[in-house]
């Protein structure tokens, strides 16, 4: 039945994600140009609230779950297993008091309407995956930022989407890298779960009536830790919440 009703919603779901992309292009330009950083922030959290809670149109229950209270007079760094494109509006929206960053890929920076703009203009990192000298600039300027801001970074350590919810190893070069500019920076494991369902059936139909969650589990302090321990701990994490084994 969350195929057949996937059927039915997922052209709902899509028009209605796709409006708010439309409209959200010219207001993050306003808020850019006439407000700075700041108004375009909120214009942005704003768009990302209606893009996480459009998935309701799909029958899809939304759950975040924090249960600490993390810092906000620090940079944090947020280990996040990768799982489906709508693991994204969910994390910006809910963690953004945090003024959470993200690591993406420069072709991303062009032709999507409101994503690219935020891209460029966010404050994140945007790399080319097959330069490596630019990805790592890129990623340390993302880090002196976060340093000079107390922005958070989101990052996803498997490197690509899982499309079946298995973990994949954690690769820990991308913390490394920011831990490089942000040594004091909190690392803060979060885990998804169920939302590589909504794609099972591939980009149309979506699945209908998925259960989504975004968790955010025990903080690590860097401290003596290296990160190929850190990057080890979270993955650890999240695997455990996951019930998986390597």
């Amino acid at each position: 039945m969350n195929k057949v009703f996937g059927y039915i919603f997922s052209p709902v779901f899509y028009l209605f994600f796709g409006l708010m992309l439309g409209i959200f292009q010219p207001v993050q330009w306003l808020c850019y140009n006439l407000g700075g950083y700041s108004a375009h922030k909120k214009s942005v959290d704003l768009l990302n609230f209606f893009l996480t809670y459009s998935l309701l149109l799909l029958g899809t229950s939304i759950r975040f779950r924090n249960s600490y209270q993390l810092p906000s007079d620090r940079p944090i760094i947020f280990v996040v297993n990768h799982q489906s494109m709508y693991d994204i509006p969910a994390l910006i929206w809910f963690l953004r008091k945090h003024h959470a960053k993200f690591i993406s890929k420069i072709e991303l920076t062009r032709g999507i309407p409101s994503i690219s703009y935020n891209l460029k203009h966010g404050g994140g990192a945007n790399i080319d995956r097959k330069d490596n000298k630019q990805a790592i600039t890129e990623i340390l300027k993302l880090g002196r930022r976060m340093k000079e801001n107390n922005w958070s970074t989101v990052i996803f350590p498997e490197g690509t989407r899982s499309k079946d919810g298995r973990l994949k190893q954690f690769q820990f070069g991308g913390i490394a890298t920011l831990l490089k500019s942000v040594p004091n920076a909190l690392v803060v494991p979060i885990v998804i779960q169920n939302s590589w369902k909504l794609v099972q059936y591939g980009s149309f139909p979506l699945s209908f009536g998925e259960k989504l969650s975004w968790t955010v589990l025990e903080p690590i302090e860097p401290g003596q830790l290296t990160p190929n321990d850190i990057t080890q701990l979270a993955e650890n994490e999240v695997r455990q919440k996951l019930n998986q084994t390597t």
